[in-house]
């Protein structure tokens, strides 16, 4: 793992700041914190001998603030355990819910236009796949599989310290063709329905918009007319590239065991599956659901679908 997978890696990171935080923290409750105590004890004894030793003498001290003092300034922490204990049960929290319930994310690009578009803040469910352990990302519990039609958060396989969102197109033992675009998941053509043309608020650009029913899910999609279906240039080596059959016109992919095809929804403009390849179970981070929140247009706010 390089340094560049690891920062970019927010839950490493937090887990190691959990583990440091947290040593401090069972350190200071278990040794240092009675170490202070028997300090304390010992420094009020012999204070208390002094002045019992000065009453006997017939010698008047107004001692209480001091002894005070003293019991504060013997139990008070170090500042570096002060704040590791204050830190560890804020960034344990912060680490259980991004693990195992919920994760935001920002929408970096166009790619899923019309569905989430740029400066997007969603949140991603964690375990609607399965309870993944932390870090490895290796499910230990299985709760659901990703269905056609979600819109799910994964690993880019060529650089695993990015996160993509795109959509799932095809699951395991699927049989995906894209000619002319129009997709036919196991031989059954997905049904299309013009709409009004999309305006690109960036480009100031109308692009052709369709709602598409993937197999029962419907969804918009963007198509840019002029643009080809494919292009063959792009296509990267991935593994089992041997699954899909390309062509000028498109091409049919048979998905592994394991992976799962995805697709952006602006479709002339996503970089996915169709250029790099599968994404193994392994990658996959959770399901977005919920638009909360986007600085440039606050109305933007509700469920993904």
């Amino acid at each position: 793992m390089n340094l560049q997978v690891i920062l970019g890696n927010f839950a490493l990171i937090l887990f190691v700041l959990m583990v440091l935080t947290g040593l401090v923290w069972c350190l200071d409750v278990f040794y240092l914190s009675k170490q202070r105590r028997k300090a304390a004890d010992l420094a009020l004894a012999e204070f208390d001998a002094r002045q019992s030793k000065l009453a006997a003498e017939g010698i008047k001290s107004d001692a209480g603030g001091s002894r005070a003092t003293i019991e504060a300034a013997l139990l008070r922490q170090p500042t570096w355990v002060e704040y590791s204990g204050s830190f560890f049960p804020v960034i344990a929290l912060v680490f259980c819910l991004r693990s195992f319930l919920y994760e935001p994310f920002k929408i970096p690009s166009s790619s899923m236009v019309p569905t989430l578009l740029v400066g997007d803040l969603i949140l991603v469910n964690k375990f609607t796949y399965g309870i993944r352990l932390p870090i490895v990302n290796k499910r230990i519990i299985e709760v659901n599989d990703p269905q056609r039609g979600d819109v799910m958060v994964f690993k880019y396989p060529k650089d695993m310290s990015q996160d993509y969102i795109k959509r799932v197109i095809g699951v395991p033992g699927d049989k995906i063709t894209y000619e002319n675009k129009r997709l036919t998941v196991n031989g059954k053509e997905v049904q299309y329905t013009p709409l009004d043309d999309y305006l690109d608020d960036e480009s100031t650009v109308y692009h052709k918009q369709l709602e598409e029913n993937l197999t029962g899910v419907s969804h918009r999609i963007l198509n840019d007319e002029p643009a080809p279906t494919l292009n063959l240039r792009e296509v990267k080596d991935f593994p089992h590239k041997e699954s899909c059959d390309y062509n000028e016109d498109g091409f049919t992919c048979v998905v592994p065991a394991g992976n799962y095809f995805m697709m952006g929804d602006n479709r002339d403009n996503s970089a996915d599956s169709r250029y790099w390849g599968f994404v193994p179970n392994e990658n996959i981070v959770g399901k977005a659901f919920l638009v909360w929140m986007n600085f440039s247009n606050p109305k933007r706010v509700g469920g993904i679908h």
